[in-house]
């Protein structure tokens, strides 16, 4: 499956998730992070005054783009030199799942926001996703994605979450062409957190001044994705981001 690690139509569907700040704050509340922390539109990563709206510090950032051949290309050549993560247990560096429902790339990428880094340790204990995360940690990769499949309250959750977007869903067995990846700092390093993928990518070093939308994590995340992309014959690529910062009233 290392060719392709798409989710196989027997396997259950979600609704896709809309990159919508309000969508994506609203299951994560509800799963358990305090509405201190939430997701903010990203409006461009060239622009100092736009990026100056975003909330800082930017724990992590979510990326959505339709998936090309370049993308394809680039993700099968890297992926064929790794071997299969078997990461877990507290010495693990970032808490990593793999995708195992079709549709559900979104709420993989939002369970990576907030499942490492600063904002692992503002889940509110007791909560659904502090349950979720405190029993995923000592599982394997593929007992860990068989614990969100088998999640009710993630299933609630996200099913809520995809009422309330923009536009239309499609429907849960429609084949969608977007994916979602994170790009999250965990203590000095840039991570891309992706279920699609073999593991987890360190994607490079960060000082401690440095947040996920700081020049040098856009070098190393988004920047990096969008010139591969252009390289590839795609200059224009439809892409939108969000950043998980703080909530300010």
């Amino acid at each position: 499956m290392a060719d392709n690690p798409d989710v196989p139509n027997t396997q259950k569907a979600f609704v896709p998730l809309e990159n919508n700040p309000e969508v994506m704050s609203h299951l994560v509340h509800q799963l358990g992070l305090p509405p201190t922390l939430g997701f903010t539109d990203v409006f461009s990563i060239d622009e100092p005054d736009l990026i100056a709206f975003v909330p800082r510090t930017s724990h992590a950032l979510l990326l959505v783009f339709p998936v090309s051949p370049t993308y394809e290309e680039s993700r099968r050549k890297e992926d064929s030199t790794l071997p299969e993560y078997t990461g877990h247990g507290p010495s693990e560096p970032v808490t990593w799942f793999k995708q195992t429902i079709r549709n559900a790339c979104g709420l993989i990428g939002l369970l990576h926001a907030v499942s490492n880094g600063e904002p692992r340790s503002h889940v509110i204990p007791g909560s659904d996703l502090d349950v979720l995360l405190t029993q995923a940690q000592d599982l394997e990769p593929a007992r860990r994605a068989d614990l969100l499949y088998e999640s009710k309250a993630l299933e609630s959750a996200h099913a809520d979450a995809a009422k309330l977007g923009d536009t239309a869903a499609p429907q849960a067995e429609d084949n969608v062409d977007l994916h979602f990846v994170a790009f999250v700092k965990v203590g000095d390093t840039l991570w891309e957190l992706d279920g699609r993928r073999k593991g987890p990518l360190a994607r490079g070093k960060l000082g401690p001044d440095e947040d996920a939308l700081s020049e040098t994590a856009l070098g190393l995340g988004v920047r990096r994705f969008l010139k591969m992309e252009a390289e590839g014959g795609n200059p224009d690529l439809r892409f939108s981001l969000v950043s998980l910062g703080p909530v300010f009233d």
